[in-house]
């Protein structure tokens, strides 16, 4: 990661978390101006727990501490009744930040050390991977996930199904959310969506990397032949290689990989897809991390591609998805 790039993140954060301060500064003025006995309130408190510190040096005495309770609870209960009359509460006084785990600091503390946050983490992977993968976030989502672009049509000669396109995108979506309601389960097995072009195996791959993001968890997104040039970039120590690109592609909680079977291969690039696919399959890190693969080849390309101990990991610990159908690229709902 460029240095720069994280000076400029920090930067970024502080002014985030700076704005979350003053803001809520100004509502917690308009209440106050609305409400002059929370005022009274304040200065009550404050100057309960001064008397009381004072009475502790003196004699102390820890049954102070214990009136003190009794005055700072109805204080706080009486607070909390004249906010309720407003309809507001305690936590519109207090800084809304945009990741409540850091406080929009970057940083949490975890087992008595200093680790980066998953927001921040994100942040760095949007910048360094995913900004020209997953552009569309905000557009390719569930609420614009629309089955109707499917045929409804039932042709075992046209889609080699006996069932409709529209029917196994019904299958598909509800795999998709049982990855997602299951994401933290080790047993819960990973995503490889196999088909032509133009089916929807992105604009789904971007849905469940939306929910993802919504439970606090990075999502990696990259293509197989930039992921494993980048590596064997790295391997070699190439000039502006990314150095953490290994470490990222293992530590994601999510990983796409997208256009699989897309690279040239050779015996570097077999161990590299292996040892990615199974350092994540096995958990190395002590965290869940899961896969989807989107491919447009089917189970026996890979088998004639790659090597068996690929074939077989992605056979006995991916859940496969078959799209089969008509471009969806240009259809309306």
């Amino acid at each position: 990661m460029d240095s720069t790039t994280l000076s400029d993140l920090k930067r970024i954060y502080e002014q985030k978390r700076r704005k979350a301060f003053q803001d809520a500064e100004i509502r917690k003025k308009e209440i106050y101006n609305k409400l002059p006995r929370l005022s009274e309130i304040d200065a009550e408190l404050s100057k309960a727990y001064l008397s009381t510190a004072m009475e502790i040096l003196k004699n102390s005495q820890t049954s102070s501490i214990s009136n003190l309770k009794k005055i700072s609870d109805t204080l706080q209960k009486e607070k909390t009744e004249l906010l309720k009359k407003e309809g507001k509460t305690l936590e519109d006084l207090s800084p809304i930040f945009s990741c409540a785990k850091c406080k929009d600091t970057g940083y949490i503390e975890k087992n008595g050390k200093t680790e980066m946050c998953t927001c921040l983490k994100q942040e760095i992977f949007n910048i360094e991977y995913n900004k020209s993968n997953m552009g569309n976030l905000e557009k390719e989502n569930f609420s614009t996930f629309h089955l109707d672009v499917y045929s409804d049509e039932i042709n075992p000669q046209k889609y080699k199904s006996n069932i409709s396109p529209r029917e196994n995108m019904k299958r598909i979506e509800k795999i998709a959310k049982n990855f997602i309601a299951h994401f933290d389960d080790p047993e819960q097995k990973n995503l490889i969506f196999m088909g032509n072009s133009g089916l929807g195996k992105t604009f789904l791959s971007n849905c469940i990397a939306n929910e993802i993001l919504k439970l606090g968890k990075t999502v990696l997104y990259q293509t197989a032949p930039v992921m494993l040039n980048d590596i064997i970039n790295c391997l070699f120590d190439k000039p502006n290689c990314n150095k953490n690109i290994i470490e990222n592609l293992l530590s994601a909680n999510l990983l796409i990989i997208d256009d699989f079977g897309t690279e040239s291969v050779n015996n570097m690039k077999f161990t590299e897809i292996f040892n990615i696919l199974n350092t994540r399959l096995l958990n190395q890190n002590r965290k869940i991390t899961k896969t989807i693969i989107s491919t447009n080849l089917n189970l026996q390309n890979i088998y004639s591609i790659y090597d068996e101990r690929i074939a077989s990991r992605i056979v006995g610990y991916y859940e496969i998805c078959k799209f089969f159908g008509d471009d969806i690229r240009f259809q309306k709902v």
